[in-house]
């Protein structure tokens, strides 16, 4: 690989910026929330054939995945919700690696539309950012992993190896897009997803989702301290395991890599639904809670340490013959990871960071999940993430840097370049 091999690389791409900047808009005025993927797909599929990649559009078979140790309960029906797989076949011979490019097409919900500057969902542009629901997690990490394969192409040149463009649902909940295309039969000799994390990552935590559903005593508001409120217990409950966060957060029952965080577990009540009446003590609740774990620790030993927490809870409760309560899991069920600094995928991306950005990389303990984890744990595909500079994803106002879009896609293409090998097009 020459410096001037190099350097028409970062030409190449920069030469796409428009196309890139215009691709993202186009994705972000897609509102690919949970179950409502499918414009979003088609419209990478319609890219993916534009570009004469051969597509592989696949449904995910729910039955089949629940027979996978990594699978997490579904929210919703996986009906007419399918994956996308663009794939570049080498036309002059196999000489290199295999790569897969990963990104999640689906976008969390919008929350307070009010108090979004703009309609999430009509990008805008101000100041070299992006602005629209999902422009950062992650529409831009499949912008940029596109650009990076057509600007080679458009100096002449194919990845010498098979390169996999993977566009998946469901990552924001349970991650059963990517495990269906492992179950569909793709690993490579790597795995890069574009996710908007500082640097890259090393490291990231397990994440699990349960709901607590709560039945009460309900009477009249007028004797309200007479009954025994769901809201009030599922709050209690919730209390309680936060001390468990807490615990977890000490430093000494912290993970090695994560010393250096500030708050690497965290626990999140982030849905609550419950009662009937203003005057009527509440009957029902239920509590839709995050919990965060370290790597090392499997799912099943988290669902065992949180029923015997909430099982104590119960039963020191005053209350505890007018309450009760249930656990559900559904949605993420996910072990964290820790990857060995030494795999050639990531000294391979520092270096190509080092090339094009002219800085060293930042390196990144990830304090959530991501769809790495399949291709770590159960794939034998090394994997990591490295993606844009954004912010506010998940919150208000959600933004993409552009140039960072342009840099990261400039990283990849010479990735590509020295993972994969290159053949010159006839």
């Amino acid at each position: 690989m020459t410096e001037t091999l190099e350097r028409d690389i970062t030409a190449a791409v920069a030469a796409h910026r428009e196309e890139a900047i215009a691709m993202l808009a186009d994705l972000v005025r897609h509102p690919s929330l949970l179950g409502e993927e499918k414009s979003a797909q088609d419209h990478m599929r319609g890219v993916f054939e534009e570009m004469g990649l051969r597509v592989d559009e696949f449904a995910i078979d729910d039955d089949k995945l629940k027979a996978h140790p990594a699978y997490s309960p579904s929210i919703v029906s996986y009906e007419g919700r399918h994956n996308i797989v663009g794939i570049h076949e080498p036309q002059r011979g196999t000489k290199g690696r295999s790569l897969i490019l990963n990104g999640h097409i689906d976008v969390v919900p919008v929350g307070a539309e009010q108090l979004w500057t703009n309609p999430p969902f009509e990008p805008v542009i101000r100041d070299g950012r992006l602005y629209g629901r999902g422009s950062g997690d992650m529409k831009a990490g499949i912008v940029a992993y596109t650009i990076a394969l057509k600007a080679l192409r458009a100096m002449g040149l194919e990845p010498a190896a098979k390169v996999y463009l993977q566009s998946v649902v469901e990552e924001e909940c349970t991650g059963n897009g990517a495990l269906a295309c492992l179950l569909q039969g793709y690993t490579a000799d790597a795995a890069i997803i574009p996710e908007p994390l500082p640097g890259i990552m090393t490291a990231q935590m397990g994440v699990m989702w349960l709901a607590l559903e709560v039945s009460g005593k309900p009477v009249h508001a007028s004797v309200a301290h007479t009954g025994a409120g769901a809201t009030d217990f599922a709050l209690y409950l919730f209390s309680e395991l936060k001390k468990l966060e807490h615990r977890w957060n000490a430093p000494e029952g912290r993970h090695a890599h994560y010393h250096g965080h500030e708050h690497p577990v965290n626990f999140n009540l982030g849905k609550i639904q419950g009662g009937e009446w203003a005057s009527s003590v509440p009957t029902a609740c239920r509590a839709d809670i995050r919990i965060g774990f370290y790597p090392g620790v499997t799912p099943a030993e988290v669902r065992k340490t949180v029923e015997t927490l909430l099982a104590d809870a119960y039963r020191a409760h005053p209350q505890n013959n007018s309450l009760d309560y249930r656990v559900i899991y559904e949605g993420f069920q996910a072990e964290g990871f820790v990857l060995d600094m030494n795999e050639p995928v990531v000294t391979t991306l520092a270096d190509c960071h080092r090339t094009i950005a002219g800085a060293e990389p930042a390196f990144n303990a990830f304090t959530g999940t991501t769809d790495a984890r399949f291709f770590n744990l159960y794939g034998n595909t090394p994997a990591t993430c490295y993606g844009p500079v954004a912010g506010n994803y998940h919150g208000i106002d959600e933004w993409v840097s552009l140039d960072s879009m342009m840099e990261v896609a400039a990283v990849l293409a010479l990735f590509m370049a020295r993972w994969c090998g290159v053949n010159r097009l006839s």
